[in-house]
């Protein structure tokens, strides 16, 4: 099977490469049938030249444009791409099922005990034995005043 893919070329640090038609079990850098294209993706915007009669002719033939090349294509107008990644539409009567919301609201509670304990601010104010002093019921503790 023949795959329109692309060949590096070029420097370290510095990539480029050539669009080549090559046998699926060929290395990446290896041989190739026929160099239609360059694609250097250093340039801004990326610089792309192809052989639009070579690449067409080899797509008729049946060779399989790897996913680098059929964005390069579709950036040409010569393939029109399908999505590779979609993702799967929800049913409107479907409710989706809040699964880390328990463990979160498992840690957020407070224990039944610790909040029936708990005094009002009317009585942190008052004092525990109702008078205004808001002092503690140490016998042995001085006022500060």
């Amino acid at each position: 099977m023949l795959r329109i893919r692309l060949r590096r070329v070029g420097k370290r640090g510095n990539p480029s490469y050539r669009i080549v038609v090559a046998d699926v079990r060929a290395p990446r850098d290896g041989a190739y049938l026929e160099w239609i294209g360059n694609y250097d993706p250093m340039a801004d915007p990326p610089a792309v030249t192809i052989k639009k009669d070579r690449a067409e002719e080899w797509l008729s033939k049946g060779a399989q444009p790897s996913d680098a090349v059929k964005r390069i294509l579709h950036w040409d107008g010569m393939l029109e791409r399908e999505h590779l990644q979609q993702t799967p539409q929800r049913k409107k009567a479907e409710a989706p099922a809040p699964a880390a919301a328990p463990a979160v609201v498992a840690v957020a509670e407070t224990p039944a005990e610790a909040t029936e304990e708990r005094p009002d601010e009317t009585e942190l104010a008052a004092g525990p034995d109702g008078d205004e002093s808001g002092g503690s019921d140490d016998p042995d503790e001085v006022p500060s005043e």
